[in-house]
């Protein structure tokens, strides 16, 4: 098994150590060996996989818990030696009879994983859980850019002595603005400290870059200078890549839609209607429906109470219990072998505050009834397709409600009117590798462990909010921005929105191959 092992490093072009070679030799299990090493590699973006990659857990519990249940079972003994079995074991118990159903279907219909967010409803925030959160998003943003081979002669901000030149610091930014002499400045700060940071306006491609630059990001900064202030050579983003496209072993189809906005008066039901007719098989000339397996809605199923003002004239149902309760009658229609993953937005009845929880069963029981239904939190991971041979596709869900303040506070996305092309602020995002990095970009609860950072480096993201369907890609990763369901309401039109209506994008999950369906009938 030792040499099958390296022939498969040598083909993948990534170099493993002796003891996790055989560590992993010792499981007598080649193919689940093969899907660890490459869970290991797309999460890392490390060519040499070593015993202390397995040393930071949330990452080990990553890669392990994306295996196959049944690789799981042959592979308790690797866990035990790695030290992770307490981890990767443990379940998130369901707190009532509804959350239970819905963590009962997820565990049954086992080509869907989901990976929750920890969620802290109730608490009372202090100042501490500020610090706490930004230390700790800081923390593992470094490590991120540690990884960088750009930053060379890495340093902390307290131990410039000097003049010195060609050395790299990593800071969170804390202040931006422009001199007289039209040069940007900043300031970052690491544990150690605080220093300007000066990016001369005669270095045009370094500016450009240094314009990107947003509030509270955590970036690597090259230059030279000393206690007092860093001449700026380059700047490193966190970024977020994959070395290749993975594909399935298997012919299945996963579709993506979202802001359905069901209860409006504009709602397009006949649309959504010839859309239900096509899942079930009633399109003719349509064959590849049979294997299409998954369905995501990303946040804005209903069109809520009181979301903007004077709401209550645009609702054809002025109750949310009853847009859940008869947005049910609807996707119960859809046949059962479809998984529908469901996560919440911000009309949704939910708090706003980001993360956010699963849809309130108060208000959405009539969804948590449904078989193949599954509820998660936004933002979310979900991994599907799933097999013995196939580590499956990773999908990071998220609704997008801090998009607006990167389309209107950035420049490069200011000049394209980027909340009509939101595929670009999807890039903006994966290039911060975090939903939200700006303080004043959303609501968001300070836990220890900030979850809008993008951990895990998805196949896929989706995202909606925008109401503008793109397709495109980022360092290998698939962007996949939503369309939606209701006509323009004059709320959007006064801010210059221009939406897509009843657009489906389908990703073949074996060629990759991306199609948008049309959905959208005269109403």
């Amino acid at each position: 098994m030792n040499k099958a092992l390296v022939r498969f490093c040598l083909e993948k072009g990534f170099l493993l150590d002796e003891e996790v070679l055989n560590l992993l030799s010792e499981t007598g299990d080649l193919e689940s060996a093969k899907l660890i090493l490459e869970n290991v590699k797309n999460t890392t973006q490390r060519k040499i996989i070593t015993r202390e990659i397995f040393e930071d857990k949330e990452r080990a519990i990553d890669v392990f818990s994306s295996l196959p249940e049944q690789s799981q079972k042959k592979l308790e003994k690797l866990k035990i030696k790695l030290g992770l079995e307490i981890e990767i074991s443990k379940e998130v118990v369901p707190k009532n009879k509804f959350s239970e159903k819905n963590h009962q279907k997820a565990k049954e219909r086992s080509n869907v994983k989901v990976f929750p967010i920890p969620l802290n409803i109730g608490k009372k925030i202090e100042v501490k859980d500020f610090v706490e959160y930004f230390r700790g998003r800081f923390n593992k943003m470094r490590n991120f850019l540690q990884e960088s081979p750009q930053l060379n002669n890495l340093i902390s901000i307290g131990k410039i002595y000097g003049n010195r030149q060609g050395f790299s610091v990593i800071g969170m930014v804390i202040d931006k603005r422009v001199t007289k002499n039209k040069n940007l400045l900043f300031e970052i700060e690491d544990f150690t400290g605080k220093i300007k940071v000066v990016v001369n306006s005669n270095k045009k491609e370094i500016y450009e870059k240094a314009e990107e630059v947003t509030l509270d990001s955590v970036i690597g900064i090259k230059g030279s200078g000393n206690r007092e202030i860093i001449f700026v050579n380059d700047i490193v983003f966190p970024d977020s890549s994959l070395s290749e496209r993975k594909k399935s072993d298997k012919e299945e189809y996963a579709l993506f839609i979202g802001d359905l906005h069901f209860g409006s008066k504009r709602f397009l039901k006949k649309s959504f209607l010839k859309f239900i007719d096509y899942l079930n098989g009633k399109v003719p000339d349509t064959p590849e429906v049979e294997n299409i397996k998954y369905l995501f809605i990303v946040g804005d199923l209903v069109t809520g109470i009181g979301n903007y003002p004077n709401q209550e004239k645009d609702l054809e149902i002025p109750n949310l219990e009853e847009q859940f309760l008869s947005l049910a009658n609807l996707l119960k229609n859809i046949r059962k072998e479809i998984s529908i993953i469901i996560s919440p937005g911000n009309h949704d009845g939910v708090r706003l505050m980001e993360p956010q929880p699963l849809l309130d069963e108060k208000y959405a029981w009539p969804l948590y009834d449904l078989e193949n239904v599954i509820l998660t939190t936004n933002p979310c991971n979900v991994n599907i397709g799933a097999n013995e041979n196939f580590s499956g596709f990773d999908v990071l869900t998220y609704h997008g409600f801090s998009f607006q303040y990167y389309a209107n506070n950035i420049s490069k996305l200011m000049l394209k009117k980027a909340m009509n092309a939101p595929d670009l602020i999807m890039k903006y995002l994966l290039k911060n590798r975090h939903l939200a990095p700006t303080h004043a970009s959303n609501q968001f609860f300070p836990d220890k462990d900030d979850s809008l950072i993008i951990s895990k480096i998805p196949d896929i993201f989706v995202a909606g909010h925008t109401h503008k369907s793109a397709v495109s890609y980022h360092n290998n990763i698939l962007i996949i921005s939503i369309s939606c369901w209701e006509g323009l309401t004059p709320y959007q039109e006064k801010f210059g929105n221009e939406p897509d209506h009843c657009k489906v994008p389908m990703i073949n999950l074996k060629t990759r191959e991306v199609k948008i369906l049309d959905f959208e009938e005269e109403e």
